[in-house]
């Protein structure tokens, strides 16, 4: 086989379990959301909600490419499950986050309301 014939088989080979791929990256910038949140606190406080639609996102997309992968990777002899798993767990993290940002959302605006009603 020929050089330039190997190369490309190679780089096909590299391309083939693209759902592993995706679900880590999706889980590698929630993660990014997470520390940008605990990093900018107030930031997240005026924008909190679109903070955590991305992490829902990331994680929607984390979760079932991370399955995704780990099924292809199976036929391809174990290339890339561990990206994929990372994917997977990272995306459920990811979801847990999320919700307790919702509930921390939720609680820091009715505490707001209560202290605004007590002060009449």
């Amino acid at each position: 086989m020929s050089s330039s014939t190997q190369q490309a088989a190679d780089t096909a080979a590299e391309g083939r379990n693209r759902p592993a791929r995706v679900s880590f990256w999706a889980a590698f910038l929630g993660i990014g959301l997470i520390l940008g949140i605990v990093a900018t606190p107030l930031f997240w406080l005026m924008w909190g909600g679109w903070y955590t639609l991305c992490l829902f996102l990331c994680a929607f997309v984390a979760i079932p490419a991370g399955h995704l992968g780990r099924r292809r990777g199976k036929r391809l002899g174990g290339r890339d499950r561990g990206a994929a798993l990372f994917g997977i767990v990272a995306g459920w993290l990811l979801m847990l986050c999320g919700l307790l940002l919702v509930v921390a959302y939720a609680g820091l605006v009715t505490g707001l309301a209560v202290l605004v009603d007590s002060a009449r």
